[in-house]
């Protein structure tokens, strides 16, 4: 197909219009977001539904489980370089200031209590703190300094305990908020949560805490509140050696972070990336059939009252199953987001009864040292080859780019490989047939404004993601079909510069704009041209205004919601422009036209994507592309699976033309071209300035 001009003046044009009255949704995506997680939840267990199932089923879920958070394969246990920097001698125990490296440059600091006198192995608890941390004259002293009393009633009552801090507030600060406020959306696309170093790091605690002559290795309980209960929870059901857990305020399920929307209250280190797409019982359940005590309070804003006892629910299923009723309680303490005795204490109890085998009354006198007395490292020492506040760069391997496919055999192989694993690991959130609805193509505009018409269609994404396209033609067509259809992908940019008179087009007093861009639209038009024009959910119309520190924070916590369900906003509004281009093909006069689909900067993605997917595409026109998977859209996974040229390459041997982007990144794909006999080059660089 022969390059069309039209390609470019829709991605280059239109600015003079203006931006119109958004009319925007103050909840948007409400009813998208409430249908999807109910149909999670419709299924908190998978469809499990006898003890036969779930116990054969259990050693997979446990491996999806490591894998969402980034530990599948685990990391290679490399030695701890375990240190004692101190030790505090108290009257009733000891201290001992200690850290050690999870992983090479990845540091964790903590306080290791345990009694004076040990003459035989003891149960040994690991305490993972929550967001506590202590600051006092600019110097850190981490979690665990908030936390002492924990660790305190733990050692002078016959325990070994070691208290951790977490990686966004111990002695070497790393990140916890990459997505929450930092713009880290890459983190999604390499797979990358901190839950997944906080649940590591609880891994190699455990692995020093058996190293230790002091401890029963058989007899390690865990427990922690707040992000320390997200912790618990974490490494309960990936790591079999926790023997006992006893999570404070650290889960609730999806209908509580999704639709009510606490998500707003909480960083990265609460979530998985939910690739298999669970709600939040399932990870409880692998607990199972071990002692746990579930922990909260009536009013905690954040871990609501009504989301926990639905997972207790699920609990109490799978107890039963083991015929482990008796291993499982519930505490649901007066308060809000609350560190109390009436939560305390129950913990306490619940680990004397099942590492010590005791029972009795609770006692806690204050135990607390000076926060000075606790700190690790001296102040201002950063040990040689710390990575803690770089660690989210390099815990996850990225994809490593493979020799070009010398014969088209080895690329076929090559190419399908990795189509499996993107339907698999990247773009599994998208609907499966069965689930994909009819468009229901709603015809809510058609304005003949000679020399042009103008056609202004709604249709259905997806259940609760209503969407409109436009499509501009000639008045009175020369043609009984026009060729080709130009499909431009609008992302916020796109729309706000460009297209925002289009929310204008289905009123009977609009007047087309003027000007030398409209020129050059009207002209390739009335030589048979078709064009139109999609904002998916989230642009335009279905977008959320970000004018100003409130409403951006809404927007950032509404994108955040779409891993929780497996997805990501950029991935879904792929299917949005696939979709679109469905019901466009139901317009008589296009069915059978060839098209273009066209797309600039971040857009320019989603064109490819779409095209990748959608193989009647035959012909894309990329405008600034971004050339990393870490600089376009966030998409599940996708730098563990391929990068940007490769994806380029999906394309071949159809029509692709780039614009303002330099050939040299993407020199895989046109090496892939030339070597299965690619004449004249692929793909096409246009490196005219715009017009």
């Amino acid at each position: 197909m022969a390059t069309r001009t039209i390609g470019g003046w829709v991605l280059l044009g239109l600015a003079l219009f203006g931006t119109a009255s958004s009319g925007r949704s103050a909840e948007p995506l409400a009813e998208y977001f409430r249908i999807e997680t109910e149909r999670l939840a419709a299924r908190p267990l998978l469809g499990i539904d006898s003890a036969e199932r779930w116990k054969a089923s259990r050693p997979e879920l446990q491996r999806q489980c490591r894998e969402m958070l980034g530990l599948d394969p685990m990391p290679e246990k490399t030695d701890l370089n375990a240190k004692i920097t101190g030790v505090v001698e108290r009257p009733d125990f000891v201290i001992e200031k200690i850290h050690f490296q999870s992983a090479p440059g990845l540091f964790v600091t903590g306080n290791l209590y345990r009694p004076k006198v040990v003459t035989r192995p003891l149960p040994a608890i690991l305490y993972v703190c929550g967001h506590g941390g202590v600051v006092k004259n600019g110097l850190i002293y981490g979690c665990k300094a908030h936390y002492q009393h924990h660790a305190a009633w733990y050692a002078a009552n016959g325990y070994v305990c070691l208290v951790v801090d977490t990686l966004q507030l111990g002695e070497l600060p790393g990140l916890h908020h990459g997505t929450h406020h930092l713009g880290m959306w890459w983190w999604i696309s390499r797979g990358y949560t901190p839950a997944g170093i906080e649940a590591w790091n609880g891994v190699r605690v455990i692995d020093y805490l058996t190293s230790r002559p002091e401890v029963d290795p058989t007899r390690i309980g865990m427990t922690g509140r707040s992000g320390g209960g997200a912790t618990s929870w974490w490494l309960a059901a990936i790591d079999d050696r926790v023997a006992a857990v006893a999570p404070v305020a650290g889960i609730t399920d999806l209908t509580d972070h999704v639709v009510d929307g606490v998500i707003k209250g909480h960083c990265d280190c609460m979530y998985f990336v939910n690739l298999y797409r669970w709600d939040f019982p399932l990870v409880a359940a692998l607990t199972a059939p071990r002692p746990l005590l579930f922990e909260n309070t009536d009013k905690d804003p954040i871990f609501p009252e009504d989301g926990v006892r639905r997972i207790y629910g699920h609990l109490e299923q799978v107890y039963r199953w083991y015929g482990a009723s008796d291993r499982l309680g519930l505490v649901i303490g007066a308060g809000g987001h609350i560190d109390s005795t009436e939560i305390r204490h129950p913990s306490f109890a619940f680990f004397n009864k099942w590492l010590k085998g005791q029972e009795g009354p609770i006692e806690e006198p204050d135990r607390k040292v000076a926060i000075e007395d606790l700190k690790v490292l001296k102040p201002g020492e950063v040990p040689p080859g710390n990575r803690n506040d770089t660690i989210h760069e390099t815990f996850l391997p990225e994809f490593v780019t493979p020799p070009v496919p010398a014969s088209p055999a080895a690329w076929e192989s090559t190419r399908d490989r990795w189509m499996g694993q993107l339907r698999a690991k990247v773009f599994a959130g998208w609907p499966s047939e069965d689930e994909t609805p009819a468009l229901d193509l709603k015809r809510v505009a058609d304005l003949n404004r000679d020399p042009i018409r103008i056609r202004v269609f709604d249709y259905t994404s997806q259940p609760g993601v209503r969407l409109t396209t436009w499509l501009i033609t000639a008045a009175k067509p020369g043609r009984e079909q026009p060729d080709p259809l130009t499909l431009v992908v609008a992302d916020e940019t796109a729309w706000r510069a460009r297209w925002s008179w289009l929310a204008k087009a289905q009123e009977e007093t609009f007047q087309p704009p003027q000007g030398a861009e409209w020129t050059e639209i009207l002209r390739s038009v009335e030589q048979g041209s078709a064009l139109a024009i999609i904002a998916p959910r989230g642009v335009g119309p279905t977008g959320w205004d970000e004018k100003n520190e409130q409403a951006v924070k809404m927007g950032l916590h509404i994108r955040r919601r779409f891993p929780l369900l497996g997805q990501t906003l950029e991935g879904m509004q792929i299917w949005d422009v696939r979709r679109a281009l469905a019901a466009l093909r139901t317009v008589p006069e296009l069915g059978n036209a060839p098209v273009e689909l066209v797309g600039r900067g971040q857009a320019a993605a989603l064109a490819l994507w779409t095209a990748v997917f959608e193989p009647g595409v035959a012909q894309v026109t990329l405008d600034s592309p971004p050339v990393t998977v870490r600089d376009g859209p966030a998409f599940l996974n996708l730098s563990r699976v391929l990068g940007m040229p490769q994806a380029l390459a999906l394309l071949y041997p159809r029509t692709v033309r780039l614009v303002g982007t330099s050939p040299e990144p993407w020199r895989w794909a046109s090496d892939l071209a030339t070597k299965l006999g690619g004449n004249p080059p692929w793909p096409t660089f246009d490196h005219a300035e715009s017009r």
